[in-house]
C-alpha cells in the first residue's frame, strides 16, 4: 500500500521542533518567536511570580476583610470591674488570713484641673506624639513584639489610647485575644472621642503605686497635695512611676533610686526636646523627694511588711506584673507559718524592743531590727520580721539593701577556698587548721590593691588557725585569705550560694572579705540556707499558690541545684559550729539546739548581724541604726545602754529565743558533715613533746610557719596545761570555763584570760576552749597554735566589746 498524502494544510511534525511549532517559520508562534520552555526539576515546585502576586493580593484582601469585620463586630464595652479594683487576699500557710489589700484609692478629676506641665510630663514619658498620631501605631507594635521575641526585654508598643483602653475597658492579661480587642476598641475610640477625653481618662485610671489609681490619688499619696498644686518636677516624677510603679518608689525601694532618677531625667529631657520646657528651667530643676508612705490601717504590725514582700516577690519573678496584681481578685496562699511568725515577733519584743527607752537614751530612737527565717530543705520563707510596725516604719528592714553585711560574709570566703582547693601564698592548702598571721593592720600580700585591715579593737593575734580566726572574726586573716583564693572566685561562690549579683557595693577586692557589700537580710538567709543544706541551693519563695476565680496562676520552677560541693559547705559549717560553741556566737547556745553561725558588726557600728542555722531552720537577724526623722544611717553607740552593739549580743539573743520556741516541738538534731581532708580537729596530743603535723596537705608549708612547741605551747601551755586540759576544755574550758569561770562564776573577771579556769565574758557566758588564748599564765607564754584557740601565739583574746 502506498503512503497517503497528508491532508491539505497539515504540516509534518519535525522532531527538532517543539510540539506547537513554537517559533518555527510555519508554526503558530509566527516567524521569529521562541518556544516557551517547560519548568523542569525542582523549579516545578516553586511558585511563579503570578502565583506569589495572587497570594499577596489574597492575603491583603483577607487582612482588610478581617479588619473591617473586627471593627464592625467589636463594640466599645462598659468599664471593666478592674476599673474599680478588687481586693487581694493574703493567707498564711494554714489558710488563715494575713491581710487584704487593693481597696480602691481613686478620685477622678477633669483634665482642666491637671496642670499643663504635668500633662506634658506624662506625654514625654509615655507617648510624645500623642496629639499627632493615630489611636494605634502598628509599627511600634511590631517593633515591640520583635524586641520581646528576640530577648531585648518585654516592651510596650501601645499608644496612650491603647493603654487607656486596657486600663478602663479590658485588663492587663497578656493574651492575643486581649491585644486584638484593644486594637479595635482603640481605633473606634480614636474616631469617636477627642484626644482630651482619652488623656483625661488615661490620667484617671493609671496605677501609680502606693495603691493610688489616677493622678489625683497619686499626688496625695506621694506629695500630700491636690494635683492642681503639683510642680513640673513632681509631675515628672509621677510620670516616671507609670513605667514601674512599685520599683521606682525611691522611699520604699531606695536601691532603685539610680534607675528612678535616670527615668525622671529622661522625662524632663523629653519635655525639652518637644519644646514644652525651657532648657534653663530644666537645668535648674531639682529632684522632688516624695513623702513617707502612709500605710493602710489594715496593714499594721507585721502584716504590711509581709504583704509588700510577697507582692515584690510576685512581680520580680514575673508571676504577675504590678498593674495586673493591683487589679485585685487574687487569693494568695503564702509560705509564712503563722505560729513561727508570732514566735519571731515575740522574740524581738522580749529581747530588744521591750528594753528600749528612747525617752532616757536618745540612741534608742535609732534602733531597728529585721529578720528572716527559711526552711533550708524547701526554700520556704516561714517567718519574717520587717520592723516595729508597718504603719510607723514603712521600709522593710528584712529586704532593704543599704547596710553592710560585715563579717557574716567571711564564711563565703572560706567556702570558696575549699570549693577551689585554694592554697596560701606559700603553698599550704587552706583548711580550718591552716596557720595565718592575725596581726592588726598586717598588709595583705599577693594582691594588686594595697590593703592593711584593722582588727576589731586593734588586737594583734599573731599566728592563729583559720578556725580560731573565724571564732574571733579576725579581719587580717580573712582579707589575706580572700586574695589567696582569688577575689573573683570569692564573689562567684557568694553568688552561687544565693547573694544576688547586682547587690549594691558588691565590689571585687580584698575588702569584700570584711562584708562591705549591702545584701539584704533575706539575701543572706538564702545564702546561709545553701550552706545548711550541704551546698544545695533551693531558691526561696513566699508563695504556695495564687488563684483568681477558679484559675490557678502558674508559679516558676524552683529546681534545687548543687551550688557548691557538700565538702565545701560542710567544712564551712564545722567552723561555724565552733563560732557558736567557742567564739563570738555563744549566746546562740541558749536555743538548746546544735547550731552553726557567724556574727558581724558593720562599719561605724551602724548594723549588727547574727546569721545562724540548725540542720532544719536558718535564720538571720540584724539590728540597724537609722534616724527616724531624716532616714540617715546612724551608729548604734550607746543604744540599749551599751557602749557598742555587736552581732553576738542582741541579734544572737533574738535568734536563740526565736529558734528555741520555733523548734520546741522537735528534738535537737546534730549536723551530719562531710569534711575536706585535713579539716578534722587534731587528736589530743600524746606525751611527746613534739606534736604531729597538722595534715599531709598542710605539712607542705615552709618550716618558718610550722608550729614549734615551746614552754606554753600545745603541751605545756597550749592544748594540755594552758589549752585543752588545764586551761582549756577540762579545767578551764568547756567544763571549767562554762561552770567555774564562765556561765556560773563570773566570766572574764573571775575566770579571766590566761588562768587555769579558762575565759568567760562579762555576762558569764564563758568560752570553753579559749582558756589558753594568752598561752595560759600557768603554762607560760609562747606556743604556736592549739587547734581550737588553746595556746594561740600572739596577743590576748580581746574583751567582748571588741568581738564582732
Amino acid at each position: 500500500m502506498s503512503d497517503q498524502s497528508p491532508p491539505g494544510g497539515w504540516i509534518p511534525r519535525d522532531p527538532d521542533t517543539p510540539p506547537h511549532g513554537g517559533g518555527g517559520p510555519g508554526g503558530p508562534g509566527g516567524p521569529g518567536k521562541k518556544a516557551r520552555r517547560r519548568r523542569t526539576g525542582l523549579r516545578r515546585l516553586l511558585p511563579t511570580w503570578r502565583m506569589l502576586l495572587g497570594a499577596v493580593l489574597l492575603l491583603a484582601l483577607l487582612i482588610c476583610g478581617g479588619l473591617v469585620a473586627g471593627y464592625l463586630l467589636v463594640d466599645i464595652p462598659p468599664a471593666n470591674a478592674a476599673a474599680t479594683a478588687q481586693s487581694n487576699v493574703y493567707l498564711y500557710s494554714d489558710g488563715s488570713q494575713i491581710a487584704r489589700d487593693g481597696e480602691v484609692n481613686r478620685v477622678n478629676v477633669p483634665l482642666s484641673q491637671i496642670p499643663l506641665t504635668v500633662q506634658e510630663a506624662v506625654l514625654a514619658a509615655e507617648d510624645r506624639d500623642f496629639y499627632s498620631e493615630r489611636a494605634v501605631d502598628p509599627k511600634a507594635m511590631v517593633r515591640a513584639a520583635w524586641n520581646t521575641a528576640t530577648g531585648k526585654g518585654t516592651q510596650s508598643g501601645s499608644t496612650i489610647t491603647q493603654q487607656y483602653v486596657k486600663n478602663y475597658y479590658l485588663g492587663q492579661e497578656q493574651t492575643l485575644k486581649r491585644k486584638a480587642k484593644e486594637f479595635f476598641i482603640a481605633v473606634k475610640l480614636g474616631r469617636e472621642k477627642s484626644k482630651a477625653y482619652i488623656l483625661e481618662g488615661y490620667l484617671n485610671t493609671s496605677y501609680f503605686g502606693r495603691n493610688a489609681y489616677g493622678i489625683q490619688a497619686a499626688s496625695q499619696a506621694y506629695y500630700g497635695k491636690d494635683v492642681g498644686s503639683l510642680t513640673t518636677a513632681e509631675g515628672a516624677y509621677l510620670a516616671t512611676l507609670l513605667n514601674s510603679p512599685s520599683a521606682f518608689d525611691v522611699v520604699s525601694h531606695p536601691q532603685s533610686r539610680t534607675r528612678a532618677l535616670a527615668r525622671w531625667n529622661y522625662v524632663l529631657d523629653g519635655m525639652v526636646k518637644k519644646g514644652w520646657l525651657p532648657a534653663a528651667e530644666r537645668a535648674a530643676t531639682q529632684f522632688p523627694e516624695p513623702g513617707k508612705v502612709r500605710a493602710a490601717a489594715g496593714l499594721s504590725g507585721q502584716r504590711g511588711y509581709l504583704v509588700e514582700a510577697i507582692k515584690e516577690f510576685i512581680v520580680d519573678r514575673g508571676i504577675l506584673d504590678d498593674k495586673t496584681l493591683a487589679e485585685g481578685g487574687y487569693r494568695i496562699r503564702t509560705t509564712i507559718d503563722r505560729r513561727r511568725q508570732a514566735d519571731f515577733v515575740e522574740a524581738v519584743d522580749d529581747q530588744m524592743l521591750g528594753k528600749l527607752d528612747p525617752g532616757t537614751r536618745k540612741a534608742d530612737r535609732l534602733v531597728r531590727a529585721g529578720g528572716v527565717s527559711i526552711d533550708p530543705a524547701t526554700g520556704k520563707v516561714v517567718a519574717m520580721y520587717g520592723g516595729v510596725d508597718y504603719t510607723r516604719q514603712y521600709v522593710n528592714n528584712a529586704t532593704r539593701h543599704d547596710y553592710q553585711v560585715a563579717s557574716t560574709f567571711k564564711p563565703f570566703v572560706f567556702a570558696a577556698a575549699v570549693e577551689n582547693g585554694s592554697r596560701t601564698q606559700d603553698g599550704r592548702r587552706i583548711t580550718p587548721n591552716t596557720i595565718y598571721n592575725g596581726d592588726n593592720k598586717r598588709p595583705v600580700t599577693g594582691g594588686r590593691i594595697r590593703f592593711a585591715p584593722e582588727n576589731e579593737g586593734q588586737i594583734s593575734y599573731g599566728n592563729i588557725t583559720v578556725n580560731t580566726a573565724t571564732d574571733l572574726s579576725v579581719n587580717a586573716v580573712y582579707a589575706q585569705m580572700a586574695v589567696d583564693v582569688g577575689t573573683a572566685r570569692v564573689k562567684k561562690t557568694a553568688i552561687d550560694l544565693g547573694v544576688p549579683e547586682d547587690t549594691p557595693n558588691f565590689v571585687v577586692g580584698p575588702a569584700m572579705a570584711l562584708g562591705t557589700l549591702q545584701a539584704s537580710v533575706l539575701d543572706m538567709t538564702q545564702a546561709y540556707a545553701t550552706l545548711a543544706d550541704h551546698g544545695r541551693r533551693t531558691p526561696y519563695t513566699f508563695v504556695e499558690e495564687i488563684a483568681k476565680g477558679g484559675d490557678k496562676i502558674p508559679l516558676p520552677e524552683r529546681t534545687p541545684v548543687q551550688a557548691i560541693s557538700r565538702e565545701a559547705a560542710d567544712t564551712t559549717t564545722s567552723m561555724l559550729v565552733s563560732v557558736v560553741d567557742n567564739g563570738t556566737g555563744t549566746a546562740a547556745l541558749a536555743a538548746g539546739h546544735p547550731a552553726a553561725g557567724k556574727t558581724g558588726t558593720g562599719e561605724l557600728d551602724r548594723s549588727a548581724w547574727f546569721a545562724a542555722y540548725t540542720p532544719n531552720l536558718v535564720t538571720v537577724v540584724a539590728m540597724m541604726g537609722q534616724d527616724p526623722d531624716t532616714g540617715t544611717l546612724e551608729s548604734l553607740y550607746g543604744a540599749l545602754g551599751e557602749s557598742r552593739i555587736g552581732g553576738g549580743g542582741y541579734p544572737a539573743r533574738i535568734w536563740a529565743a526565736y529558734t528555741k520556741t520555733a523548734l520546741e516541738a522537735t528534738d535537737p538534731v546534730d549536723f551530719e558533715l562531710d569534711l575536706q581532708p585535713g579539716a578534722a580537729q587534731p587528736p589530743p596530743p600524746s606525751s611527746q613533746s613534739n606534736p604531729p603535723p597538722e595534715t599531709p596537705d598542710d605539712d607542705t608549708r615552709s618550716p618558718s610557719l610550722r608550729p614549734t612547741p615551746t614552754s606554753g605551747g600545745q603541751d605545756n601551755g597550749g592544748q594540755d596545761n594552758g589549752g585543752r586540759t588545764q586551761g582549756g576544755r577540762d579545767n578551764g574550758g568547756q567544763d571549767g570555763g562554762r561552770d567555774n569561770g564562765g556561765r556560773t562564776q563570773g566570766g572574764q573577771d573571775n575566770g579571766g584570760t590566761g588562768t587555769s579556769t579558762g575565759q568567760g565574758d562579762d555576762d558569764g557566758t564563758g568560752r570553753g576552749d579559749e582558756g589558753g588564748t594568752t598561752a595560759g599564765t600557768q603554762g607560760g607564754t609562747g606556743g604556736p597554735a592549739g587547734s581550737d584557740g588553746g595556746g594561740v601565739v600572739g596577743g590576748p583574746r580581746p574583751p567582748s566589746a571588741f568581738l564582732e
